[in-house]
């Protein structure tokens, strides 16, 4: 009389429902994709624009640090068509977004600052003031630390981790549209934090205050190359640009008080990574201003572009998800997150009864 496959179809379903909410979410991360690459295209032919406009010019463009995002945009499209590849084509084609806007960005930061605008130091310098942040007691209190300097230094070096462990982290846990997000706030970050470093640039803190950045204890080496390649872009003496050789040169804002925010934000669904996140990040914001020659509102200013541009992607992704497009891909279950649960609560245990009476029988 009693048998298992209703409660077996309904497992099927609860199996199908899970699938068709993976389809969902893949459809709008693809389409998210799609944004990114645009935007993309759009750092690439705004530097093409910027150098034929200039007397700028690059070089290094077949080095293997420059041909390594193609391959990887190509291992991606091509994992794209097998199912086992899933995960690893949304990880390498984030991988291969990341390294091609950040390759086309550099040289735009560098064309920006050789503007020549007004340097904005001494403004800057006043506005710590103002806030009541003391920058040289701060860099003294490091000195007087020395133990604390290499976890500074360590601390900085942490601008590595948006750049290859939230792809990975997002792409291997199958959540594609936070990955999508990520690379999106990103981009968008930098590009802000380029336009306005440029209308805005600045030399730094060790200029302003006349303090060493290179000592027997300590080497302030985030901002070794501002101090270097500011005063040769404004004067006109620096326009061949390698690629390869290219360092960070953004004052105002922080590009990694931004990306500390915005890999905290990608981050936070991975609840074990919480902790993590918050050290690590924590730490790059305090050793930002002493490594990176920061004025502390390059941070402040750093943490509001990332807050923007998270907002920026969210509404997009919205935008996404309410398109006529997204919607055909949308599961027909309005409430697939509470058929799973139930589903899990109460076909086991009929399974176990019906199991019971079979043997009775």
């Amino acid at each position: 009389m009693f048998g298992a496959p209703p409660f077996e179809r309904a497992s099927c379903a609860v199996k199908e429902e899970r699938r068709s909410v993976g389809r969902h979410d893949q459809g709008i991360a693809n389409r998210l994709r799609l944004v990114n690459w645009s935007l993309v295209a759009g750092y690439a032919l705004t530097l093409c624009i910027a150098l034929a406009a200039t007397t700028f010019t690059l070089e290094g463009l077949m080095s293997r640090e420059v041909l390594t995002a193609p391959a990887l945009a190509i291992a991606g499209l091509w994992l794209t068509r097998r199912r086992w590849g899933e995960r690893s084509a949304f990880t390498l084609l984030a991988f291969a977004q990341m390294g091609l806007f950040v390759i086309c960005a550099a040289p735009l930061s560098y064309i920006g600052l050789g503007a020549g605008m007004p340097l904005q130091d001494a403004r800057f310098a006043e506005l710590d003031r103002l806030l009541g942040l003391d920058w040289p007691a701060y860099f003294h209190f490091a000195m007087a630390h020395p133990k604390s300097l290499i976890y500074a230094k360590l601390f900085y070096a942490m601008i590595l981790v948006p750049g290859f462990v939230v792809p990975v982290a997002l792409g291997m846990t199958g959540q594609y549209v936070r990955l999508q997000q990520f690379v999106m706030a990103s981009i968008l970050a930098l590009w802000a934090v380029i336009v306005v470093s440029s209308l805005l640039p600045a030399i730094g803190t060790y200029f302003e205050f006349g303090l060493p950045s290179d000592t027997e204890l300590f080497n302030a080496n985030g901002y070794g190359g501002q101090a270097r390649d500011i005063p040769m872009l404004r004067n006109g003496t620096l326009r061949v640009l390698n690629l390869t050789k290219l360092g960070g040169i953004l004052t105002f804002p922080s590009f990694h008080a931004a990306m500390a925010l915005v890999s905290v934000w990608s981050l936070w669904n991975i609840w074990w990574l919480r902790p993590a996140l918050l050290i690590l990040n924590g730490g790059m914001l305090v050793a930002t201003p002493l490594v990176g020659g920061h004025y502390f509102v390059d941070v402040i200013a750093g943490l509001s572009v990332a807050a923007m541009t998270i907002h920026a992607s969210k509404g997009l992704t919205a935008v996404v998800v309410a398109s006529p497009l997204a919607a055909s891909t949308q599961p027909k279950s309005a409430a697939p997150l509470v058929a799973v649960p139930l589903a899990a609560m109460f076909v086991r245990p009929f399974r176990r009864n019906i199991s019971r009476h079979e043997m009775r029988l």
